[in-house]
């Protein structure tokens, strides 16, 4: 069985490389993200309150975020494991995560603050069914419309200037806090996540000691549905 960490700052592609490394040796990908943005679009109790968070641009608190951490494992449907992204993010979160779990490796996707805001800035977002797009490379084949079901395209509530330099400013301080404790178990891999998706896979691999990646291709700039149980609100 297999348990990973996948980390990086917000565009860094973590989903992209969770959900190919988990199609290609059956894991189950957890993305906090992609949970807590299901809530807010089916307008659960839990989306009004992430929504309210999201438009601040400050991180979900550690209570609710352990809580949805505790409630998605406990479903116990990774036989072979899983890769989770979005979680740990501060020395706490971090510490509630290895009492309960032995974690196999930690990845963490190195990107620059300017190639950051160039992908995030980018990013929309199909107001109906939930598909991910970037205009960089990932852009709907008719500008603003979504190729899946035609959607208007918006820019997430949380992909502005102003978010994005709190979101910035709370990672770099907190993710270092987050490495001491996983290093502690001499685990952790750094990773340039400025490439091809498929090129940064094949980084990934090699510092896990894994086999070369076997699947197709995923799609670039994390185009996925991001109501998907198993991707970022940060």
């Amino acid at each position: 069985m297999r348990k990973y960490v996948i980390m990086g700052v917000q565009g860094s592609g973590k989903g992209t490389q969770a959900k190919m490394l988990a199609e290609d040796l059956d894991l189950v990908h957890i993305s906090v993200g992609d949970i807590f943005r299901w809530n807010v679009q089916n307008h659960t109790k839990m989306g009004a309150q992430v929504r309210r968070i999201m438009a601040s641009g400050e991180l979900v608190g550690d209570d609710l975020a352990e809580s949805v951490v505790r409630d998605r494992l406990t479903q116990h449907d990774w036989n072979y494991g899983f890769i989770i992204d979005g979680f740990p993010r501060n020395r706490r979160q971090a510490e509630f995560f290895l009492e309960s779990y032995d974690i196999d490796g930690v990845i963490v996707l190195d990107l620059p603050d300017s190639e950051v805001r160039r992908r995030v800035l980018n990013r929309r977002l199909c107001g109906n069914c939930g598909m991910d797009y970037n205009l960089i490379a990932n852009s709907p084949a008719v500008p603003g419309q979504c190729d899946m079901c035609g959607g208007e395209l918006v820019t997430r509530e949380d992909d502005t200037e102003e978010a994005l330099a709190v979101r910035l400013r709370e990672y770099h301080q907190q993710t270092e806090s987050v490495l001491e404790i996983f290093r502690r178990k001499e685990y952790v891999f750094v990773v340039d996540a400025r490439p091809a998706p498929e090129i940064v896979q094949e980084q990934i691999r090699k510092c896990l000691g894994l086999p070369p990646y076997n699947g197709q291709a995923a799609d670039k700039g994390e185009g996925q549905p991001a109501a998907q149980q198993g991707s970022e609100v940060a």
